[in-house]
């Protein structure tokens, strides 16, 4: 639906029932599916046909709402996680290991801070912190050979300093390595990061895309713009067989949705930090209402900035 207005996408997207379905998309509350012979479901562990075998790796409730994620930022694909941490961990985890570096804004979420300077060092993966209103120069001498991404948030959590969102595009891209983006507080309604540079954008849908507080949840969506193959000396986990899936290369089997691919295949495969498909269904719920609730938000905020503003104090 990438014609369509926010407001539409936010109803319609991910769900399209046929004649005679539901008009509300249905919860699939299973773990698994049924086939009538042993080689359907040795195509579906092999990734050579799709379909649903196991919901640890695919749902169709989640599935849907993870589509329509995509299409409001308008990504290739998407995939949610059991909290917006978890996706902010696979989304750095999918393309680095142990021995590699991230350069990150210094002011983000302080779970995520504490996520890429402390829990990542465990893995041996290391993080340098620039400040966001760094200059391009600065940014670029936090850069090591062995750097992998460039990490930062549309507006911070809970400092409020805005991004400029060219600037790390421009300097990640000139380093070869792609610009991940948690875009929780501005929404898709308000930024879409991918229209500025980013390569990768993450979300809290705990927050605003739920609305409601009623379920904990994230989600990665892939812009599908970054090319792996280019740079596949640094790369090598999308552009190399994985033995651990029977030899399969990422970008030459799923091309632009060889990230998200491999973050279901391989890291929630092995780590599982998957959302149930009721909270997914909530979620859905509350991504109905999103372009009215920011409108309503942005109004509120603006009202609040003229008062104060022309307070006496």
């Amino acid at each position: 639906m990438s014609d369509f207005k926010v407001e539409t996408k936010c109803l319609h997207s991910g769900y399209t029932p046929s004649k005679g379905e539901p008009c509300a998309l249905p919860i699939y509350q299973s773990t698994t599916y049924k086939y009538d012979t042993t080689d359907e479901m040795g195509q579906l562990f092999d990734l050579k046909a799709e379909g649903y075998f196991y919901t640890r790796l695919q749902n169709p409730t989640n599935d849907a709402v993870a589509a329509k994620i995509a299409d409001l930022e308008g990504g290739v694909a998407a995939i949610l996680t059991s909290s917006g941490q978890a996706a902010n961990f696979y989304a750095v985890f999918n393309i680095c290991e142990a021995g590699d570096h991230v350069v990150a804004a210094s002011t983000i979420y302080g779970g995520t801070f504490n996520l890429l300077a402390v829990t990542f060092k465990k893995l041996g993966i290391d993080c340098t912190f620039v400040d966001t209103d760094a200059s391009p120069e600065e940014i670029a001498a936090a850069f090591r050979p062995n750097t992998k991404v460039l990490f930062a948030e549309t507006i911070a959590n809970p400092a409020l300093v805005i991004l400029d969102i060219e600037k790390f595009a421009k300097v990640a891209h000139e380093h070869e390595v792609p610009l991940i983006v948690d875009n929780t507080f501005a929404t898709p309604v308000n930024c879409r990061p991918f229209k500025w540079g980013a390569d990768i954008v993450t979300h809290s849908t705990t927050k605003y895309m739920d609305g409601h507080a009623v379920q904990v949840g994230g989600a990665i969506v892939d812009s599908g713009n970054f090319d792996w193959d280019a740079y596949g000396h640094k790369y090598h986990g999308l552009t190399e067989p994985d033995e651990s899936y029977h030899g399969v290369i990422y970008t030459k089997q799923f091309g632009k949705k060889a990230y998200i691919t491999k973050a279901t295949s391989q890291l929630m495969r092995d780590l599982g930090s998957i959302p149930s498909p009721t909270n997914c269904f909530l979620l859905n719920l509350g991504l109905e209402t999103l372009p009215l609730r920011v409108e309503r938000h942005c109004y509120n905020a603006q009202k609040i900035a003229e008062f104060l503003n022309a307070h006496e104090k």
